[in-house]
C-alpha cells in the first residue's frame, strides 16, 4: 500500500466503504485537536458517525492527559462522533471496540498485531495508537461520545525517550501507507465492531476476537494503583471490558481503570 499524495476530505470519504461509520468527513490541516473540533460540530448538529480528520494538532493529547504530537504527512489523527441511545455507562467500552477496530485493521495490512489492554494497539511490543473517548450528557441520556484515534503510519524516528516505546507501521515494514485507507480500514472495523456492542451492550459478541489479539492473555502483568498495586497474571477481559487479574492466592480482581504494565512490553511508568 504505497503512501498517497493526496490527503483530504475528498480523498478520504472515497476510501470509506461504510453505511454510517465516516459517510461525513470533515478534514483541516490544522486544528487545535480533532477531539475539540468536533465537540464544536456536535453542537452544531452534526450527526452520528461523522468523522474529523486533521494533518496537525496544535493540542493534541492522549490518555491521562499525555501530550500527542506528530508532524505532518505523518500520522492519522481523527475523531469520530456517535450519538448512542443507550445508557452513559456503557460508553466507556467504546474505547475498547475503537481499539479492537483499529487493531484489526492493522492487521489486515498483514501485521503481527496485539492490543494491551485496555486500547493500546502494539507491534514488536511497541505502541503506535493512542485513543481518547470523551462523553457529554443531556441530563440522564447521552448527548454524544466522541472518540479520537492516533496512528503512526509514516513516522519514521521518534523522540530519543519514545524510542522504546513507539513504533509505527512505516518502521515495522519498511514502507509508506496511503492513510487514506487506514481511515476506511478502521471505520469498517469499528461500524462492524459498534454495531455488534449495542445488540448487547456489552462484550458478549467480540470477546472472543478481542482476545484472540490480546497481548495481556494469561500473562504476568502489574497493575499500577500507587499504594495499591500488585502483581499477577492477566486472565482476559470479562463481557464489560474488565481486565481479570488473578493473584499468587488465586483470588481474581476486575480492574476496570487505570495502567496496567505487561511483562515485555514498554511501560510509560
Amino acid at each position: 500500500m504505497l503512501k498517497s499524495a493526496e490527503y483530504n476530505e475528498k480523498t478520504i470519504s472515497q476510501a470509506i466503504k461504510t453505511k454510517w461509520a465516516g459517510k461525513t468527513v470533515y478534514f483541516a490541516e490544522k486544528v487545535d485537536s480533532t477531539n475539540s473540533w468536533i465537540k464544536r460540530l456536535s453542537k452544531e448538529g452534526a450527526e452520528h458517525g461523522t468523522l474529523a480528520v486533521a494533518e496537525f494538532q496544535s493540542a493534541g493529547r492522549g490518555r491521562f492527559d499525555r501530550k500527542w504530537e506528530a508532524p505532518e504527512g505523518s500520522s492519522v489523527m481523527m475523531t469520530i462522533l456517535l450519538r448512542p441511545e443507550f445508557e452513559p455507562q456503557y460508553a466507556s467500552m467504546l474505547t475498547l471496540v475503537m481499539g479492537l477496530a483499529v487493531a484489526q485493521a492493522v492487521d489486515e495490512l498483514g501485521f503481527k498485531v496485539s492490543i494491551k489492554w485496555p486500547n493500546d494497539v502494539v507491534l514488536s511490543r511497541k505502541k503506535i495508537c493512542g485513543i481518547l473517548t470523551e462523553m457529554g450528557t443531556n441530563g440522564t441520556k447521552i448527548g454524544y461520545v466522541l472518540i479520537g484515534v492516533g496512528i503512526n503510519v509514516n513516522l519514521w524516528e521518534f523522540p530519543e525517550e519514545m524510542q522504546d516505546k513507539a513504533t509505527s507501521l512505516a518502521m515495522e515494514s519498511g514502507q509508506e501507507y496511503d492513510r487514506n485507507q487506514i481511515i476506511g480500514l478502521v471505520m469498517k472495523h469499528f461500524e462492524e465492531d459498534y454495531e455488534r456492542f449495542i445488540q448487547t451492550c456489552d462484550f458478549e459478541n467480540l470477546l472472543e476476537e478481542y482476545h484472540r489479539i490480546l497481548a495481556n492473555l494469561n500473562q504476568p502483568v502489574r497493575v499500577l494503583n500507587g499504594a495499591d498495586s500488585f502483581e499477577g497474571v492477566s486472565r482476559g477481559i470479562d463481557t464489560k471490558g474488565e481486565l481479570l487479574v488473578e493473584k499468587a492466592d488465586g483470588t481474581v480482581t476486575k480492574i476496570s481503570a487505570g495502567e496496567v504494565s505487561v511483562r515485555g512490553l514498554y511501560s510509560y511508568v
